[in-house]
């Protein structure tokens, strides 16, 4: 087995064991690369069929492309999938800095959601590598009442056994892809032919790598437009993936005070 194939074996097991183990269970989906992978490895864990319907936490400000990309593709995967719609950002906490602030709808709508359909389990596509604040998550991460995460106080995970308390008001969070890298989800993107929202390739000397909403997300500087472009940029760039986030370039606080609310 090659890097890919261990990752990807890896995913499969997590994915099985939250659907054995958390019932009422739902898989995020932002419609990203990130998101795109883990839905691709859930169908191949699950014989082709995703047997837990998918959440779209909407903002309504996602690009055009993306909500083209979604509407297509919850059709071509047969998937059973659940709209969730945010609150206005004047109800969201006004201490937060704008970028954050406006980021934080998504927390307040994921809960709503949670609430809804009693999920016991929630599936989501972060990585350690992509920001500080996600390298603290476990596999399995548990949320308390209130939806907040509490850093200091993780169950361990020896030889991939994952916790699953059940106490009033908890949930627990799943992360399939946590020891995946950037240029991971590139490579395997390619190996297996996963369709991307087109915003990812290069248009007149930018591209996006990393998608959110419109007025928090800028483009980077890049002729990368297609796959192999892309992991060959990679391998030379010095970049942060979510050098296009305007929230991560605020107070060093917010993205944490974020998580531990609830945000994705």
């Amino acid at each position: 087995m090659d890097d890919l194939d261990q990752l990807e074996a890896q995913s499969i097991f997590i994915l099985r064991e939250a659907y054995r183990k958390l019932k009422p269970l739902a898989m995020l989906w932002s419609l990203g690369k990130d998101s795109n992978v883990m839905l691709w490895l859930a169908r191949k864990a699950f014989l082709g069929n995703v047997p837990f319907p998918v959440m779209h936490v909407d903002t309504g400000k996602k690009f055009p492309e993306m909500y083209k990309f979604r509407d297509e593709y919850t059709k071509k995967w047969n998937l059973e999938l659940l709209l969730g719609d945010c609150p206005p950002v004047e109800d969201i906490d006004p201490t937060l800095p704008p970028a954050a602030r406006s980021a934080a709808r998504k927390t307040a709508g994921l809960a709503a959601m949670i609430d809804k359909y009693k999920l016991a389990g929630v599936i989501a596509g972060i990585r350690r590598d992509e920001q500080a604040t996600r390298a603290k998550e476990r596999v399995f991460s548990p949320r308390g009442a209130g939806h907040k995460w509490d850093v200091r106080n993780q169950p361990p995970e020896f030889w991939d056994q994952f916790a699953t308390p059940h106490e009033p008001g908890m949930h627990v969070r799943v992360h399939p892809l946590l020891a995946w890298r950037e240029i991971d989800i590139w490579r395997y993107i390619e190996r297996e032919g996963i369709p991307l929202v087109d915003l990812y390739f290069a248009k007149d000397g930018k591209r996006y790598r990393s998608l959110g909403d419109q007025d928090i997300t800028s483009p980077v500087e890049s002729n990368a437009s297609t796959v192999a472009e892309v992991i060959a940029e990679l391998e030379t760039s010095r970049t942060s993936e979510r050098a296009g986030r305007a929230m991560d370039h605020e107070s060093e606080d917010a993205f944490e005070r974020l998580r531990v609310a609830g945000y994705l």
